[in-house]
């Protein structure tokens, strides 16, 4: 998993509530064990046609969505089941952060697991966000976990909050066993001591 301190990018927005999981991967794609691929299904049934043609007026479609780190929604993001193909599906697409006004508790959980950051902000500067990029697609945002902060055109900030030990992890760039790993120094000299002390 790759560390994350500060994203600057453009954002994508997708500002619909209750988008929930069965949308950002549709069950058929969930038959895999592996995170890569899956950005290319993203959202897929609101992506393309029946064909498989490209729908040119998806915000995912549009020109330099692919390049951008953030997608911007609205009320409740990934609501329903507990997938994690869907913050696996976000990632490989190439998202870091998801700007939300709220996000459904499991989703979150599972995005903070996989390197995703959920980030939730005060309504009314949401609001200003998604006005700013609707003016100008080009608008970009500042993510900054360290700081805990996002830095809005105009130079305005939105602070949020998120879990210490999940902020730790993305900070360093491991997962919670990777976390683990980090102490198995200390793990084999105490096994080493308990076989020394009851052979």
């Amino acid at each position: 998993m790759a560390s994350f301190s500060k994203v600057t990018s453009p954002v994508v927005l997708l500002v619909q509530n209750d988008i929930d999981t069965d949308q950002i991967i549709p069950a058929r794609y969930l038959k895999t064990t592996t995170k890569v691929g899956l950005g290319k299904v993203l959202f897929n049934d609101w992506r393309y046609e029946a064909s498989g043609a490209p729908k040119a007026d998806f915000p995912l479609n549009r020109p330099g969505a692919s390049s951008s780190k953030v997608l911007v929604a609205g009320d409740n993001f990934g609501c329903g089941s507990s997938r994690e193909h869907a913050p696996w599906a976000l990632t490989d697409f190439g998202f870091s952060v998801v700007i939300a006004r709220s996000f459904a508790d499991i989703f979150k959980g599972n995005a903070l697991k996989n390197g995703l950051l959920p980030v939730t902000i005060d309504p009314q500067l949401h609001g200003e966000l998604v006005a700013a990029a609707q003016r100008d697609p080009s608008t970009q945002v500042t993510v900054d976990l360290e700081g805990q902060d996002v830095r809005l055109p105009g130079g305005k900030k939105a602070s949020f909050t998120v879990d210490s030990f999940a902020r730790r992890c993305l900070l360093d760039g491991v997962d919670e066993l990777g976390y683990l790993l980090t102490f198995s120094d200390r793990i084999d000299a105490f096994e080493r001591r308990r076989g020394e002390a009851r052979p």
